[in-house]
Protein backbone atom coordinates (compact mmCIF):
# COMPACT_ATOMS: atom_id res chain seq x y z
CA UNK A 1 0.00 0.00 0.00
CA UNK A 2 1.39 3.40 -0.91
CA UNK A 3 1.84 6.20 1.65
CA UNK A 4 -0.92 8.13 -0.09
CA UNK A 5 -3.30 5.18 0.21
CA UNK A 6 -2.50 4.86 3.95
CA UNK A 7 -3.09 8.58 4.52
CA UNK A 8 -6.43 8.31 2.75
CA UNK A 9 -7.48 5.36 4.92
CA UNK A 10 -6.54 7.30 8.05
CA UNK A 11 -8.13 10.50 6.82
CA UNK A 12 -11.71 11.72 6.41
CA UNK A 13 -13.11 8.34 5.34
CA UNK A 14 -11.94 6.55 8.47
CA UNK A 15 -14.40 4.63 10.66
CA UNK A 16 -16.06 6.60 13.47
CA UNK A 17 -14.68 4.33 16.24
CA UNK A 18 -11.16 5.39 15.24
CA UNK A 19 -12.10 9.01 15.93
CA UNK A 20 -13.54 7.89 19.26
CA UNK A 21 -10.27 6.11 20.09
CA UNK A 22 -8.22 9.22 19.35
CA UNK A 23 -10.54 11.46 21.40
CA UNK A 24 -10.63 8.96 24.28
CA UNK A 25 -6.84 8.63 24.41
CA UNK A 26 -6.48 12.40 24.58
CA UNK A 27 -9.22 12.73 27.21
CA UNK A 28 -7.78 9.97 29.42
CA UNK A 29 -4.28 11.41 29.12
CA UNK A 30 -5.42 14.94 29.96
CA UNK A 31 -7.58 13.81 32.90
CA UNK A 32 -4.40 12.43 34.43
CA UNK A 33 -2.41 15.56 33.49
CA UNK A 34 0.02 13.35 31.61
CA UNK A 35 2.16 14.58 28.78
CA UNK A 36 2.50 12.46 25.66
CA UNK A 37 5.96 11.54 26.99
CA UNK A 38 4.47 10.28 30.28
CA UNK A 39 1.83 8.28 28.40
CA UNK A 40 4.56 6.73 26.23
CA UNK A 41 6.46 5.77 29.41
CA UNK A 42 3.31 4.20 30.91
CA UNK A 43 2.67 2.27 27.69
CA UNK A 44 6.24 0.93 27.71
CA UNK A 45 5.85 -0.07 31.37
CA UNK A 46 2.87 -2.31 30.51
CA UNK A 47 4.68 -3.89 27.54
CA UNK A 48 3.14 -1.88 24.70
CA UNK A 49 5.85 0.61 23.66
CA UNK A 50 4.90 3.59 21.52
CA UNK A 51 6.76 6.87 21.16
CA UNK A 52 5.34 10.20 22.20
CA UNK A 53 5.24 11.59 18.68
CA UNK A 54 3.04 8.66 17.61
CA UNK A 55 0.67 9.49 20.49
CA UNK A 56 0.54 13.12 19.36
CA UNK A 57 -0.18 11.99 15.76
CA UNK A 58 -3.00 9.72 17.03
CA UNK A 59 -4.57 12.57 19.00
CA UNK A 60 -3.91 15.58 16.78
CA UNK A 61 -2.26 14.63 13.50
CA UNK A 62 -3.64 15.72 10.15
CA UNK A 63 -4.45 13.04 9.16
CA UNK A 64 -4.51 11.21 12.45
CA UNK A 65 -2.34 8.15 12.87
CA UNK A 66 -4.23 4.88 13.21
CA UNK A 67 -4.01 2.78 16.39
CA UNK A 68 -3.07 -0.87 15.93
CA UNK A 69 -4.53 -3.63 18.09
CA UNK A 70 -1.42 -4.00 20.27
CA UNK A 71 -1.46 -0.26 21.03
CA UNK A 72 -5.21 -0.34 21.73
CA UNK A 73 -4.68 -3.13 24.27
CA UNK A 74 -1.89 -1.07 25.86
CA UNK A 75 -4.09 2.02 26.14
CA UNK A 76 -6.81 -0.11 27.76
CA UNK A 77 -4.29 -1.40 30.33
CA UNK A 78 -2.76 1.99 31.06
CA UNK A 79 -6.11 3.74 31.43
CA UNK A 80 -7.80 0.73 33.06
CA UNK A 81 -10.69 0.80 30.59
CA UNK A 82 -12.30 -1.82 28.35
CA UNK A 83 -11.88 -1.99 24.58
CA UNK A 84 -15.55 -1.02 24.31
CA UNK A 85 -14.84 2.10 26.39
CA UNK A 86 -11.82 2.92 24.23
CA UNK A 87 -13.74 2.64 20.95
CA UNK A 88 -17.09 4.06 22.10
CA UNK A 89 -18.08 7.72 21.99
CA UNK A 90 -16.08 9.55 24.66
CA UNK A 91 -18.92 11.92 25.45
CA UNK A 92 -18.46 15.61 25.85
CA UNK A 93 -14.99 16.68 26.74
CA UNK A 94 -15.07 18.02 30.27
CA UNK A 95 -13.99 21.49 31.31
CA UNK A 96 -10.50 21.82 32.82
CA UNK A 97 -12.05 22.13 36.32
CA UNK A 98 -14.03 18.91 35.89
CA UNK A 99 -10.90 17.13 34.62
CA UNK A 100 -8.98 18.43 37.63
CA UNK A 101 -11.72 17.22 39.98
CA UNK A 102 -11.82 13.81 38.29
CA UNK A 103 -8.03 13.47 38.64
CA UNK A 104 -8.17 14.56 42.30
CA UNK A 105 -11.04 12.15 42.96
CA UNK A 106 -9.11 9.22 41.48
CA UNK A 107 -5.96 10.11 43.45
CA UNK A 108 -7.82 10.56 46.72
CA UNK A 109 -9.73 7.31 46.20
CA UNK A 110 -6.44 5.49 45.64
CA UNK A 111 -4.96 7.08 48.78
CA UNK A 112 -8.08 6.17 50.76
CA UNK A 113 -7.83 2.52 49.74
CA UNK A 114 -4.12 2.46 50.63
CA UNK A 115 -4.82 4.00 54.05
CA UNK A 116 -7.78 1.67 54.60
CA UNK A 117 -5.55 -1.34 53.87
CA UNK A 118 -2.90 0.01 56.28
CA UNK A 119 -5.56 0.50 58.97
CA UNK A 120 -6.84 -3.04 58.43
CA UNK A 121 -3.29 -4.45 58.74
CA UNK A 122 -2.72 -2.35 61.87
CA UNK A 123 -5.99 -3.51 63.40
CA UNK A 124 -5.15 -7.15 62.71
CA UNK A 125 -1.71 -6.74 64.28
CA UNK A 126 -3.21 -4.98 67.33
CA UNK A 127 -5.63 -7.87 67.77
CA UNK A 128 -2.74 -10.37 67.68
CA UNK A 129 -0.79 -8.35 70.26
CA UNK A 130 -3.87 -8.01 72.47
CA UNK A 131 -4.43 -11.77 72.35
CA UNK A 132 -0.82 -12.44 73.38
CA UNK A 133 -0.87 -9.87 76.20
CA UNK A 134 -4.19 -11.24 77.45
CA UNK A 135 -2.87 -14.80 77.39
CA UNK A 136 0.12 -13.71 79.48
CA UNK A 137 -2.13 -11.75 81.87
CA UNK A 138 -4.45 -14.75 82.24
CA UNK A 139 -1.63 -16.71 83.90
CA UNK A 140 -2.25 -14.91 87.16
CA UNK A 141 -2.72 -11.58 88.96
CA UNK A 142 1.04 -10.90 89.04
CA UNK A 143 1.33 -11.25 85.26
CA UNK A 144 -1.81 -9.13 84.74
CA UNK A 145 -0.25 -6.44 86.97
CA UNK A 146 2.97 -6.58 84.95
CA UNK A 147 1.10 -6.14 81.67
CA UNK A 148 -0.96 -3.25 83.07
CA UNK A 149 2.14 -1.51 84.48
CA UNK A 150 4.09 -1.97 81.23
CA UNK A 151 1.20 -0.52 79.23
CA UNK A 152 1.02 2.52 81.56
CA UNK A 153 4.79 3.09 81.31
CA UNK A 154 4.76 2.78 77.52
CA UNK A 155 1.80 5.17 77.27
CA UNK A 156 3.61 7.76 79.42
CA UNK A 157 6.80 7.39 77.36
CA UNK A 158 4.80 7.86 74.17
CA UNK A 159 3.12 10.98 75.56
CA UNK A 160 6.50 12.44 76.50
CA UNK A 161 7.90 11.74 73.04
CA UNK A 162 4.87 13.34 71.39
CA UNK A 163 5.09 16.43 73.60
CA UNK A 164 8.78 16.93 74.40
CA UNK A 165 8.17 20.58 75.33
CA UNK A 166 5.93 19.48 78.19
CA UNK A 167 8.60 17.13 79.51
CA UNK A 168 11.07 20.03 79.38
CA UNK A 169 8.64 22.20 81.38
CA UNK A 170 8.18 19.45 83.97
CA UNK A 171 11.95 19.25 84.38
CA UNK A 172 12.10 23.02 84.96
CA UNK A 173 9.45 22.79 87.71
CA UNK A 174 11.56 20.40 89.73
CA UNK A 175 13.68 22.06 92.42
CA UNK A 176 17.39 22.15 91.68
CA UNK A 177 19.37 19.31 93.22
CA UNK A 178 21.33 20.10 96.38
CA UNK A 179 18.90 22.64 97.87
Amino acid sequence: MSGEEGAERAGPGRPVPEDHVAARIKLEREVRSWSTVKLAEEMAAVGHPINQSAIWRIESGKPRRRVNLDEALGFCKVFDITMQDLTGPPGELATPRIRELAREYVQMTREYHQLRAAIDRNQMHLHEIDMELSAYGDKGPEQRGQVDELLRLEERALQRSLHPSRAHLRNQEQPPTGE
